[in-house]
């Protein structure tokens, strides 16, 4: 129980810092509202339950540090160029009428989710570093933790669809939508090109 509950804190606390993958459910759910924001919520519990099995099976390719330079130069790519395009749907919004603006739709949120979530290093990294910290559980220990942690990522993400996705909060931040994309685009492209330099220093240093 102790070190189930030691698991559980480490996690929580790793779900509750605000990341790339918070400001992308954050943007979605204001946008598109909470129903679509849920395809975003599960991509990135997918992604993050691909790690955890992939770690708590001791596959160590993920810790290989030419796979996880590929997997962050990869995500740098992607997480600008998704910041570039919320930049510029910016001038598309409308505080008066926040569903007419453009959506990939639920499977393409879906899409999307799954890929800033695997394309992200730092998930990658957490959960190897915890499978190595539990190294003398047995496999079924094992699997319940996953389980455990795939279903607090989904919950969480959810909650927060849930909350900033609804009615209510699209009609109280309507008019500051604008902005609020604008925030979340900038930070995916700092990101984003942080991730890009940090391989392209590691290459050539």
């Amino acid at each position: 129980m102790e070190q189930f509950l030691a698991v559980a804190a480490a996690h929580a606390v790793a779900l509750l810092i605000p990341g790339v993958d918070f400001f992308l459910i954050v943007r979605t759910a204001t946008v598109d509202g909470w129903r679509r924001a849920t395809g975003v919520c599960l991509g990135i519990a997918a992604a993050n339950g691909m790690f955890i099995a992939l770690a708590f099976s001791g596959i160590a390719l993920i810790s290989d540090s030419t796979v996880l330079r590929v997997i962050q130069a990869a995500g740098g790519v992607f997480l600008t160029y998704l910041g570039v395009l919320f930049l510029r749907s910016v001038g598309r919004l409308s505080h008066e009428e926040p569903r007419t603006t453009p959506s990939r739709g639920w499977f393409g949120n879906v899409i999307t989710g799954f890929a800033s979530g695997a394309l992200n290093p730092k998930n990658a990294l957490f959960y190897v570093s915890l499978a190595a910290a539990l190294t003398d559980v047995g496999p079924r220990v094992l699997a319940l933790y996953g389980i455990w942690m795939f279903a607090v990522v989904l919950a969480w993400d959810l909650f927060i669809a849930r909350i900033l996705g609804s009615e209510t909060a699209r009609a109280r931040f309507g008019r500051l939508l604008p902005w609020i994309t604008k925030v979340a685009g900038t930070v995916l492209v700092l990101f984003g090109v942080g991730m890009v330099v940090d391989v392209l220093a590691g290459v050539l240093g």
